[in-house]
């Protein structure tokens, strides 16, 4: 018998898109010959994505779940050739597949997700089967989970934008009806907004020194003394920080508290505390 390598599987894999399973049953049938492989797969009827593998996914849809104590979440982004399949509710089912994959796995990244299994399958060949059944090339391109005392989900445009928020929470129950439509209020704000980080704090420190030396230029070219040149950048850094910071931004559904303030409001009402922590905001193509 021939010896199979990975590097064989893989191969065949890449050639048609069949689970790498069936790959490696097909090499063995096929005493390790590559094209009598593709072949066999072509009986099974498995290698139907051979001619799709190399088009371009660029339509599909973005899918988020959270878990059942609403303290994990995962978003994952499933591509495709055309907006007609990315909106099939078939291909949605194969979203949330992946998704749920996501959520019970917690992968690293995109090749660990692959590997990991859903309804006794993996995720790999969950997409191969989605090829076979619409017809069009498949791909994960994003996968992320979050991990927190308190996630929200919100899915905008039909899978457009997915947005995980997740927060600290003290003396709030993260399932209760109060608290995630607090969450999914500030799940739609960063889906709208597109914040850079939750706090100033969070913002990289290489990105804040990268704006204020912009600001300095800027305000170096105004002529005016350097002490005033030093308050015009700040001033610009501050502007920057309420812009782009998830609860320092305008809350979207009342432009005159931030979002911070509304927070802390609706966490008295509930009867604890509520911090934002952390987000993941992915957008179709992007």
């Amino acid at each position: 018998m021939a010896e199979i390598s990975a590097a064989m599987v893989k191969e065949l894999r890449e050639m048609t898109g069949a689970g790498m399973m069936e790959c490696k049953k097909a090499l063995v049938e096929a005493e390790g010959d590559m094209d009598k492989a593709v072949d066999v797969l072509r009986t099974r009827g498995l290698a139907a994505a051979a001619k799709r593998a190399g088009r371009d996914t660029n339509e599909g849809t973005v899918m988020a779940l959270v878990a059942d104590n609403c303290k994990e979440g995962a978003v994952v982004e499933l591509n495709c050739e055309t907006d007609f399949v990315g909106i099939n509710e078939k291909f949605k089912a194969y979203a949330e597949r992946v998704a749920r994959a996501a959520l019970d796995a917690k992968p690293a990244d995109v090749e660990a997700l692959l590997k990991a299994q859903v309804d006794g399958e993996t995720v790999e060949d969950v997409i191969t089967d989605c090829i076979h059944v619409l017809g069009e090339n498949t791909k994960v391109s994003h996968v992320a989970v979050l991990e927190a005392d308190g996630i929200s989900s919100y899915i905008h445009g039909g899978g457009k934008i997915g947005v995980l928020v997740g927060f600290g929470l003290e003396g709030i129950d993260p399932t209760s009806e109060g608290f995630q439509r607090l969450g999914r209020d500030i799940a739609m704000q960063v889906a709208a907004a597109n914040p850079v980080a939750p706090t100033r704090e969070a913002v990289p420190a290489d990105v804040v020194a990268h704006e204020m030396e912009i600001y300095k230029a800027q305000a170096a070219e105004s002529g005016k003394p350097e002490n005033i040149q030093e308050k015009m950048a700040t001033g610009r850094l501050e502007k920057y920080y309420k812009e782009n910071c998830l609860t320092e931004q305008a809350y979207v559904k009342n432009p005159d508290e931030s979002v911070g303030n509304h927070v802390a409001h609706v966490a008295k009402e509930l009867g604890g505390t509520v911090t934002v922590q952390s987000f993941v905001r992915v957008q179709l193509g992007a």
